[in-house]
């Protein structure tokens, strides 16, 4: 007689067929969510530089809100992460690597479970808009946009130094375009110290990759990045110069 099969076992293997499904299925519509959230609304990003201090410090963790500048709108005093517009960073050699090492790199980059490399990127806070008038330093060591002298209580000084920048500038944003400057005036190498490059010291809008909302990690330091933007209220929008 042919041998029979219980029907319990049937449905033994039924349930573990579908609870595997269910688990991949689960699986793939979070790598997907993950990889959606990551291209379209928000990105991790890790600070390797001390420009920005004492806003964000080394090794710091942000989230970067990418819905910025397409979607939502840019103003004065975002701090913003971009893409080197040419010539802003040194060319680094690439050193030697692990192939699966740097492949398993690339799939957590992808599903969001990795922070995004800082290497090609850069993050400064926007100081000038399309049009403004940007100058340093009066005679007080202040900046001015349009006119208007602005109070940065951002910006980070040597002792004993009053200035907001060690070198003086009188520049004219151009049209999509954006005059940045990290908080570390005496150690950032911004707008002021690219003009030679192709884009004059200026960032193309199409270089924006978003705008830092958040600092992530280390968990004691989470906190809400300001724009400051009482800091600009008084500002007037300028007409771009042709």
């Amino acid at each position: 007689m042919p041998e029979l099969q219980s029907p319990s076992a049937g449905r033994s293997k039924s349930s573990t067929f579908r609870f595997f499904r269910d688990l991949l299925l689960i699986l793939l519509a979070a790598i997907l969510i993950s990889f959606l959230v990551k291209t379209f609304l928000f990105r991790s990003f890790y600070i390797p530089s001390g420009s920005m201090m004492n806003t964000l410090q080394v090794n710091d963790r942000i989230i970067v809100n990418e819905l910025v500048p397409n979607v939502v709108g840019l103003q004065r005093g975002d701090v913003v992460v971009f893409q080197d517009p040419g010539g802003w960073l040194p060319a680094s050699p690439q050193a030697p690597s692990n192939p699966i090492a740097e492949g398993l790199k690339s799939v957590l980059i992808f599903v969001g479970l990795r922070e995004q490399d800082g290497n090609e990127h850069l993050i400064k806070r926007v100081i000038g808009m399309p049009g403004d008038h940007v100058v340093c330093c009066d005679d007080f060591g202040h900046l001015s946009v349009n006119g208007v002298t602005i109070d940065e209580p951002y910006v980070n000084l040597p002792e004993g130094i009053t200035r907001v920048s060690g070198d003086d500038f009188d520049i004219y944003v151009p049209a999509d375009s954006l005059w940045v400057m990290g908080d570390n005036r005496y150690n950032s190498k911004d707008s002021r110290y690219n003009r030679d490059t192709p884009s004059d010291g200026f960032v193309p809008y199409k270089d924006v990759v978003g705008r830092a909302i958040v600092v992530s990690w280390p968990f004691d330091r989470w906190t809400w990045l300001d724009d400051y933007s009482v800091a600009f209220k008084d500002v007037k929008n300028e007409a771009v110069r042709e």
